[in-house]
């Protein structure tokens, strides 16, 4: 007969096995090099090798965790993290963005990483476990009330008015988005720029 701790142990252990991570990555090196890197029986690993085939598999599998690499063919990570962060039923999910270039995502998304974790190609075991602990301490954090207002409020406003379909809803949420960080890029843009030309006027 086992002793309690040993038991504890093995249930821990079958309710960890549970656990889908998704690897969105367009190289069969990282997507690999993940699945060995990661405990033993512990996760069922799901791989994309693109956008296209990483969202199909989120809204399929449901995966505990998502390690999304940002540049992606057809779709790229930076339009997938988009639709996650637009959609609340998505966002709870713990995501790790992966990328050779940290200033590939910093040119997309300021520092800091509030409700993700950032890992950088190519990283070792020790980094990829704490970058999922990481991922899913934040992911736990609670959004801002008004980043959901407007996905709670005005869907009935407009469907008592004769409707507008959900999806196109949520695309249209997405779209904001987008422009938003696209706007939020340039306003750093140009206050490098006045910091510069400051300079030069010195």
């Amino acid at each position: 007969m086992g002793s309690n701790p040993s038991l504890r142990y093995r249930q821990e252990e079958s309710a960890v096995a549970s656990h889908k991570i998704l690897v969105i990555d367009d190289s069969r090196v990282i997507r690999m090099r993940v699945r060995d890197m990661l405990p033993q029986g512990n996760f069922e690993v799901i791989e994309a090798q693109d956008g296209v085939e990483g969202m199909s598999a989120i809204q399929d599998q449901r995966p505990n965790l998502i390690m999304l690499d940002f540049l992606l063919p057809r779709k790229s990570g930076w339009e997938v993290f988009q639709e996650i962060q637009a959609r609340p039923d998505l966002q709870h999910i713990p995501l790790v963005l992966m990328s050779g270039r940290k200033e590939e995502v910093t040119e997309k998304i300021q520092e800091p990483f509030e409700y993700f974790e950032f890992i950088q190609k190519p990283f070792d075991q020790k980094e990829l476990i704490g970058a999922i602990k990481g991922a899913m301490a934040k992911a736990r954090k609670a959004r801002p009330a008004q980043a959901a207002a407007p996905a709670a409020e005005a869907p009935p406003g407009e469907a008592a008015a004769g409707g507008i379909d959900p999806a196109d809803y949520q695309a249209l949420v997405a779209k904001v988005n987008h422009l938003q960080a696209e706007v939020n890029q340039l306003k750093g843009q140009l206050a490098k720029m006045l910091a510069f030309i400051k300079q030069k006027l010195k």
